[in-house]
């Protein structure tokens, strides 16, 4: 393969994956490229990255390859309970507020999105919440989307099984009602998120810069966190905006605290720090 013919390959690799899920990959980030591809170098046994490029453009392996592309080149870091303060304000705010709009002795329909839900720790963490809440009053009835561009990490979402070590952030009292051990008891090293909260949270592919989504409107609540970072300015507007569009006014966007600065919609009001409020409909004056 000659350079040219290898700076080309590169250079179409980085404009596929800006076209196809908005994040930008510049000339200097060719070597994280090749880190985050090794697996399917190895794979193949290809000793380079440009052989691998070769194979999805010049031997037309691009569209089985690409399943396997997406789950490398996207990042996956997630946590349960990460930003706790979020969570925090979702109990003793968001929550609330939504028994309140209810009034009294009426059911409570609470609906939340986790726009980038990764391996399913966000979605998940906010479902021990939401339960918690349903526990103390029944007339709570919740369910949670979770969608990602990775189905790989999707795939994980859905099995629900996570490594002891992952759940270490969640409170004992959370941890002994909402994950079960595995056969081999707490030796076996994995948990599994208990059925009852399965059976409330969904997970679906997602890719953000494709709307419209197949998203419900009306929500309660949406985290979008950690995710916008990855795109341009003009693709980070677009996003925030169509998101927004699924929020009910007075429901919640959570975004990354790396992101606080970059949400700039008039729709929205910040109440903490990368923490904010849709707007209520402003009542229209009589002339």
């Amino acid at each position: 393969m000659s350079v040219l013919t290898q700076g080309s390959h590169h250079r179409r690799f980085r404009e596929l994956i800006f076209r196809e899920t908005g994040i930008r990959m510049p000339d200097s980030k060719n070597h994280l490229v090749a880190s985050r591809l090794r697996k399917r170098l190895i794979h193949h046994r290809f000793q380079t990255l440009d052989e691998y490029l070769g194979l999805l453009f010049d031997s037309g392996g691009l569209q089985e390859e690409w399943p396997e592309i997406i789950d490398l080149i996207t990042t996956n870091k997630t946590d349960f309970f990460r930003e706790k303060a979020h969570f925090d304000l979702l109990v003793r705010r968001v929550i609330p507020e939504a028994f309140a709009r209810a009034g009294p002795g009426r059911s409570i329909r609470f609906r939340l999105w986790s726009a980038a839900s990764s391996t399913g720790a966000e979605a998940y963490t906010a479902a021990m919440l939401l339960a918690e809440a349903a526990r103390a009053d029944a007339r709570l009835d919740w369910a949670i989307l979770g969608t990602d561009i990775s189905t790989g990490v999707l795939a994980e979402a859905t099995r629900a099984i996570y490594p002891r070590r992952d759940v270490a952030p969640v409170p004992p009292e959370l941890l002994a009602r909402y994950l079960m051990t595995g056969r081999g008891g707490e030796g076996s090293g994995q948990v599994r998120i208990v059925p009852e909260l399965r059976r409330r949270v969904r997970f679906a592919e997602l890719n953000l810069i494709e709307p419209p989504y197949p998203v419900s409107h009306g929500l309660d609540a949406i985290f979008l966190r950690n995710v916008l970072i990855y795109f341009d300015g003009d693709r980070q507007q677009q996003v925030i905006s169509d998101v927004i569009a699924h929020l009910r006014a007075g429901g919640w966007l959570f975004v990354g605290h790396a992101e606080s600065m970059i949400v700039q919609d008039r729709r929205l009001e910040q109440i903490a720090p990368a923490a904010f409020r849709r707007k209520e409909a402003s009542p229209c004056r009589s002339g």
